[in-house]
C-alpha cells in the first residue's frame, strides 16, 4: 500500500502555505486558493495578460472601470480586443466593429494605441526576466517560460513564484494576467485560458488524457474551422476519439498533422521553450472608412504606414531587408507582395519607395479595404541602409529623415509632416 501525496496548495492573494483543502484562506479569507498534487513539481508556464489593450485603457481611466469597453474604431475596422463585459454581450476579437456594435450598442470605443500598449507589454516582459531567462514571447502580451532550475534563486517552486509574479503585475503595472502550468508548452496555454480573467490554473502530467478526453478537437494547436470541418466529415469531434486511434492510421490520414493529432491528443508535447522566439516582421496596417482605388489616396496611407513601421524598427533596435505590400481588395481578397532588398533597412524612405513600386502594378481600377507595409527578415541595424552609390540623392533623403526623426522625438510625432502625408493627416481630422 502506498501512502498518500502530501497536500500542497497556498493562497492565491497573501500566498500563506495551505495545511490542508478549506475554501477561504485561514489568513486572509481569500478564496482564491490553489492546489494539485502536482503543484510544485511543474515548471512550464504560459502568460497571457487579460483583455490587454482593454485593460490598459481601463487603468488609465478609471471611469471606464464598469463599462463594456472595446478596442478599434471605423466603420469598416474591426475588434482589436474587447474587456470581459464586452465579451458577456457577444463582442470577440476579429469581429467587424458594425457586428460589435450590434451586439453591444453601449460599448465605449477606443482607437488603439500601440505605442502605449507596446511600453506596457515591455515592462511585463522585463518582470518575466526576472523570473527566468528562458522567455519565449508569443506576441505583445503572452508569453511561455521555464522555470526549472530557480527555486533556488528565488527561494520558492515556480507556482508561488509565479503567484508573487502575477500579484506584483497587478498592484505595479495596475494590469491583470492569466497563468497556466503544466509540464509541456501545449497543455501550458490550455490552462491559462480556463480561469480567464486573473486565472491560475495547474494541468499535471498523470490527469492530462482524462482532461483532454472531452474537449473538442479545435483545442489542439493548428486544428482552425477548416480543418476541424473535415475531422467532422471523418466522424472525429472530440480529443478522446483521437485518443483511440493508431498514430499510423492518422497519419495515412492527414500526413504530418496526423501525428500532431496523435501526440498532443495524448498530452505529449516535447517543445521547449526557444529564447530567439521573438518577432519575425514589423509591420502596419489600416483599413479604410471607404473602399479606395486611387492612386493618390493609396499613396499618401502608404507613406504614413512606412513611417510608422520605421518608428518600430527603431525603437526595437532591428532592420529587415525584404519589404512586404499587404492589400486586401473590396471582396475580402488578400493580396501580398514583397521584394528583397540588396542591404537591410530601418528608413521610412527606403521602405516606402520600394513599397510604391510594388503598389503600382497592383492600381488598375481594383478598389481596396485595406492596405499594409512592413519587412521581414529581421537583423541587427548595424549592416542597415549604407550609402546608395546609384542614387546619391539617397543619401540625402536618409539624413533628412534622421532630422525629422530627432523633432518628432522632441516634439511630437505630428511636428513634422511629408508631402504625401499632410493632406491625409488633414482629412483624417
Amino acid at each position: 500500500m502506498t501512502s498518500a501525496a502530501p497536500f500542497s496548495g497556498f493562497c492565491r492573494d497573501c500566498l500563506k502555505e495551505l495545511a490542508a483543502p478549506v475554501r477561504r484562506c485561514l489568513a486572509c479569507g481569500s478564496p482564491r486558493l490553489l492546489s494539485h498534487a502536482e503543484l510544485y513539481r511543474l515548471t512550464l508556464a504560459h502568460i497571457d495578460c487579460d483583455a490587454f489593450y482593454a485593460s490598459i485603457e481601463k487603468r488609465d481611466n478609471p471611469e471606464l472601470a464598469d463599462k463594456p469597453v472595446i478596442i478599434g474604431g471605423g466603420k469598416r475596422g474591426v475588434v482589436s480586443t474587447a474587456c470581459y463585459i464586452a465579451r458577456i454581450h457577444g463582442v470577440r476579437s476579429a469581429m467587424p466593429m458594425f457586428k460589435a456594435l450590434e451586439a453591444c450598442p453601449q460599448a465605449v470605443v477606443i482607437k488603439p494605441n500601440m505605442e502605449k500598449y507596446s511600453q506596457v507589454g515591455r515592462e511585463v516582459r522585463a518582470m518575466m526576466l526576472e523570473l527566468t531567462p528562458l522567455v519565449q514571447p508569443l506576441s505583445i502580451d503572452e508569453a511561455f517560460l521555464d522555470l526549472n532550475g530557480t527555486e533556488r534563486l528565488h527561494h520558492h517552486p515556480p507556482a508561488r513564484t509565479l503567484a508573487r509574479f502575477a500579484k506584483r503585475v497587478e498592484e505595479e503595472v495596475g494590469i491583470t494576467v492569466s497563468v497556466g502550468l503544466s509540464y509541456c508548452k501545449f497543455l501550458a496555454k490550455v490552462a491559462s485560458d480556463l480561469q480567464k480573467p486573473r486565472g491560475f490554473s495547474v494541468i499535471g502530467q498523470a490527469e492530462a488524457v482524462d482532461f483532454l478526453k472531452e474537449r473538442p478537437v479545435t483545442l489542439i494547436w493548428g486544428v482552425g474551422k477548416a480543418f476541424a470541418a473535415t475531422l467532422e466529415r471523418d466522424g472525429i469531434r472530440t480529443i478522446g476519439q483521437l485518443q483511440t486511434m493508431d498514430e499510423a492510421d492518422l497519419m495515412r490520414r492527414y500526413g504530418s498533422m496526423g501525428q500532431r493529432l496523435y501526440r498532443l491528443s495524448r498530452g505529449q508535447d516535447e517543445r521547449t521553450v526557444e529564447i530567439d522566439g521573438e518577432a519575425k516582421s514589423v509591420s502596419s496596417e489600416t483599413t479604410f472608412n471607404d473602399d479606395l482605388s486611387r492612386p493618390d489616396e493609396l499613396v499618401s496611407h502608404l507613406r504614413r504606414l512606412s513611417e510608422q513601421v520605421a518608428m518600430r524598427l527603431r525603437k526595437s533596435e532591428l532592420a529587415g531587408q525584404t519589404v512586404v505590400l499587404k492589400l486586401k481588395t473590396a471582396d475580402f481578397k488578400l493580396r501580398t507582395r514583397n521584394r528583397r532588398l540588396e542591404s537591410p533597412t530601418r528608413l521610412a524612405d527606403r521602405i516606402f519607395r520600394v513599397g510604391l513600386q510594388l503598389l503600382e502594378r497592383e492600381v488598375d481600377g481594383t478598389k481596396y479595404r485595406l492596405i499594409g507595409i512592413g519587412v521581414s527578415d529581421l537583423t541587427h541595424p548595424d549592416l542597415a541602409d549604407p550609402p546608395d552609390l546609384v542614387d546619391p540623392l539617397a543619401t540625402r533623403r536618409a539624413a533628412a529623415e534622421e532630422a525629422i526623426n530627432k523633432l518628432r522625438d522632441k516634439f511630437g510625432k505630428a511636428s513634422v509632416e511629408t508631402g504625401y502625408t499632410f493632406g491625409q493627416r488633414r482629412r483624417d481630422q
